[in-house]
């Protein structure tokens, strides 16, 4: 009995310092991946002259464009790793704007709870705002 109450106690302090730093793994991951996407976005532009536009959006890196410009000379394999444009630790998509409000192009993961604004870990990261 005093052996579960122990475990109790350890699980109420133990707990909520874990889940903090599952956030904030989140939180980085995302900065990894946004940083990810712009060497990508940035190879592209050296193979094709122009960022892939809103419209062709993220999927520009890993499928031949087929609507706005059209890439010259698009690499076999597309740009990303592993073939497909990662969503966010959350399970939302990268929004992506070109040109963007802050520069050729903005990458925006909305955060823990999926929308625009927020705070703490609801707080959008933005490509702009990356180190």
């Amino acid at each position: 009995m005093v052996v579960i109450v122990i475990l109790g106690i350890l699980a109420a302090v133990i707990a909520p310092r874990i889940v903090g730093r599952t956030d904030e793994a989140k939180v980085t991951e995302a900065k990894v991946q946004i940083k990810n996407l712009e060497t990508a976005l940035k190879l592209y532009k050296l193979d094709n002259g122009v960022y892939p536009s809103t419209e062709q959006g993220l999927d520009a890196l890993v499928e031949k464009p087929t609507v706005g410009v059209l890439p010259k000379k698009w690499r076999d394999g597309g740009y990303l790793e592993k073939r497909r444009v990662p969503l966010d630790p959350w399970g939302n998509p990268y929004v992506y704007v070109s040109p963007g409000l802050h520069g050729d192009y903005d990458i925006l993961s909305l955060g823990a709870d999926g929308v625009r604004g927020g705070e703490g870990y609801d707080a959008d990261i933005a490509s702009w705002e990356i180190d």
